[in-house]
C-alpha cells in the first residue's frame, strides 16, 4: 500500500507540473537567496518567480524544516 503523502509535500507534484521546475530547483533558489524570514521569502518566490501564495508557502515551509533538521 502506498503512503499517502501530507503537508508541504502534498503540494509538490502540482508545483512541478504547473511552474515547470523540479522541487530541488525551488528549494536551491530559496536557500542561494539573500531572504531569511519565511514570509519575506514566500513574499519573494510571488513576486519574482509567479507562484500562488499556498506554492510557495509550501515550499518555503518544507525548505525551512529541512534545513532545521525537523
Amino acid at each position: 500500500m502506498t503512503e499517502t503523502v501530507k503537508g508541504p509535500a502534498s503540494y509538490f507534484p502540482s508545483i512541478e507540473k504547473k511552474y515547470g521546475r523540479p522541487i530541488a530547483e525551488w528549494k536551491d533558489l530559496i536557500r542561494a537567496s539573500p531572504l531569511a524570514k519565511h514570509m519575506e521569502l514566500v513574499a519573494w518566490l510571488k513576486a519574482e518567480h509567479g507562484l500562488g501564495h499556498g506554492h510557495a508557502n509550501a515550499l518555503v515551509a518544507h525548505t525551512l524544516a529541512e534545513d532545521s533538521g525537523k
